[in-house]
């Protein structure tokens, strides 16, 4: 390779490169690097260069090739109507950046905007400290239980979760805590809820912590948080409750019901869906304040005594050795956790209220229509429902899946004869055409 002229990229010239080399007593570059010959490639790519209209054109057709469903899917990813405002606003330059907010001097527009979105959390959680982004509700949940190990050694080491649990999640839960002392076991569910009488029996001095969702992964609202709470409580460990920002504006407030930390995903406001981007929620009592993952932004002075913007408390990942960080989580969702503070306060307080309700009326209502069909019971579960619910099927629901899809409507399977259907306001409007593709291939 010949750099006579050097380039942005790689700027040293060919005598600079040469002056280098023969000071570690190198020959050439590829004496620096030790690449098996098996997995070397060396040939063309066979790929031609293309204009830039032409490869639009290219990919265009690609794309067309994917089938274009109308998604009534959930299970922990939400479609809701994200405002233009939100790209409008989170895409200037003042905002868009992909990495941390390191100088403050700099940043104090970004910065007071990630201290809104924590304290929109505070607010909506009732608990005092909230970090200001985890990677999505998975990492927050496993960043709980480590928390957990570390303020309830005392408690032993088993985290409890409810055995209808996303098999993504469980499997993110898994791994942070592979070589650790703690395991993770499941209690039952009763008709949707918690099996509250069978988890009283499964608490003891053994467990470091309980995790709870509301809404369950099947749509149901609990109704045992309250009993979860105190039976944590009683037995010194600690409650965790999953949840997501739209539910929160509805449901009880955590807070309320003994729980010590929340997490779960603020992705459902100011993101697509697309391709798995998450933001994870995390927030917790004051006490565990220093073992909270993840970056906070807190609220200082300047030198002019004037009001100052910056990170706080940064005892924690790169800026510690690695044993002794609360977590190793490195540049962290700021620019996705903007997203959703600027779609919350577009929705303000009745607006995030009024959207919740609507969760809550469309699935109740799409639920008895779907009721109504013959070979159709829904919901499975009775229970007050929130977004989505399940579906029992007289024929196999993968047939029925595959049928639906034939009609342009995608639905999760979740049994051998068990659909999970999720309406929210971006597909509330098909709600009809749902109903009859069901009539159809029924």
């Amino acid at each position: 390779m010949t750099r006579e002229r050097g380039s942005p990229y790689a700027p040293h010239a060919d005598a600079e490169a040469a002056a280098m080399l023969d000071a570690i007593g190198v020959d050439d570059e590829e004496a620096l690097f030790d690449i098996p010959e098996g997995v070397r490639f060396d040939g063309q790519f066979g790929i031609d260069s293309r204009s830039e209209q032409a490869l639009r054109r290219e990919l265009s057709a690609l794309l067309a090739k994917n089938d274009d469903l109308t998604e009534f899917m959930g299970r922990g990813h939400y479609d809701h109507y994200v405002p233009s405002l939100v790209d409008n606003l989170s895409q200037r330059a003042e905002f868009l950046t992909s990495y941390t907010q390191y100088q403050p001097e700099i940043t104090q527009g970004f910065l007071q905007a990630l201290f809104e979105y924590q304290s929109m959390l505070v607010d909506l959680t009732g608990l005092p400290v909230a970090n200001c982004s985890m990677y999505d509700s998975a990492t927050a949940l496993a960043e709980a239980a480590r928390l957990a190990d570390r303020v309830r050694q005392a408690s032993g080491s088993v985290v409890l979760v409810p055995e209808f649990l996303r098999s993504g999640k469980r499997g993110v839960l898994d791994n942070y805590l592979a070589g650790t002392e703690m395991t993770v076991e499941t209690y039952p569910m009763d008709d949707g809820n918690v099996d509250f009488e069978a988890l009283s029996d499964r608490v003891d001095d053994e467990t470091a912590m309980v995790y709870a969702e509301n809404p369950t992964v099947r749509g149901t609202i609990e109704e045992h948080l309250g009993d979860i709470g105190t039976l944590a409580s009683e037995n010194d460990t600690l409650f965790c409750l999953g949840t997501d920002l739209v539910a929160l504006a509805l449901l009880e407030e955590p807070a309320s019901v003994g729980a010590d930390v929340v997490v779960g995903e603020a992705g459902v406001l100011g993101l697509p869906t697309a391709y798995g981007m998450g933001l994870g929620l995390f927030a917790t009592r004051e006490e565990y304040l220093r073992q909270v993952p993840g970056r906070l932004v807190g609220i200082s002075e300047d030198a002019d005594d004037k009001r100052a913007y910056t990170l706080t408390l940064q005892t924690r990942e790169q800026h510690i050795r690695r044993e002794r960080a609360t977590s190793n989580i490195c540049t962290n969702q700021a620019w996705v956790a903007l997203r959703a503070a600027i779609h919350l306060a577009w929705l303000g307080p009745s607006g995030l209220v009024d959207l919740a309700e609507d969760c809550v009326r469309d699935a109740t209502d799409l639920a008895e229509r779907l009721d109504e069909l013959v070979g159709l019971q829904a919901p499975v579960h009775d229970r007050h429902h929130f977004r989505e619910f399940v579906v029992h099927t007289d024929q196999p629901a993968a047939a029925i899946a595959g049928d639906l899809e034939t009609e342009g409507y995608a639905v999760h399977v979740v049994g051998e004869h068990l659909l999970q259907v999720c309406i929210t306001d971006a597909n509330a409007h098909e709600a009809d055409a749902l109903v009859a593709a069901f009539e159809e291939v029924l």
